[in-house]
């Protein structure tokens, strides 16, 4: 299923084709790239339920002073999400690239996705998927863009 994201992602997002195609022909247009219908429908799903957490009609969380917070990870969330991603997410919110809301965000659809836990790899695709869906989250989208895509100059110690 996270391959159909990343290639819905890389193809209408990164390359600013507009998404215009229903989801009929969506279907279509995955199956023929190869595929599999079960996993097509799950994406969808996935998507769906991003633009339901971002429109405001589905709201998973509760939240409520970003300023006095600290979140407490379930067992589940900690299996899907190590000590390196979890870090990953405490240090976006310090830069204020996430929002307690936006995480939260990341968060449900992280728990939505199939498979292994998450690499700290994908957990940043996954951030940019909910950044750029999110409205008002431009700044914090070309930040994140930035920390996904930019090459370290120099020599790391």
């Amino acid at each position: 299923m996270f391959d159909i994201l990343m290639y819905l992602f890389e193809t209408y997002v990164q390359s600013d084709v507009e998404l215009l195609l229903d989801r009929e022909e969506l279907t279509e247009e995955l199956s023929r790239a190869g595929f599999k219908s079960e996993e097509i429908g799950k994406a969808l799903i996935w998507i769906e339920k991003l633009a339901a957490l971002q429109d405001g009609t589905d709201q998973p969380y509760l939240y409520t002073n970003p300023n006095h917070s600290l979140r407490v990870y379930t067992e589940a969330e900690q299996i899907r999400l190590d000590t390196a991603c979890r870090g990953f997410l405490l240090f976006l919110e310090q830069i204020q690239v996430l929002s307690g809301e936006t995480r939260e965000m990341v968060i449900d659809r992280v728990m939505e996705l199939d498979g292994e836990p998450l690499s700290l790899d994908d957990l940043k695709w996954v951030v940019l998927m909910v950044l750029f869906n999110a409205p008002g989250n431009e700044g914090a989208y070309r930040q994140m863009e930035d920390l996904v895509f930019e090459e370290p100059e120099g020599m790391i110690h």
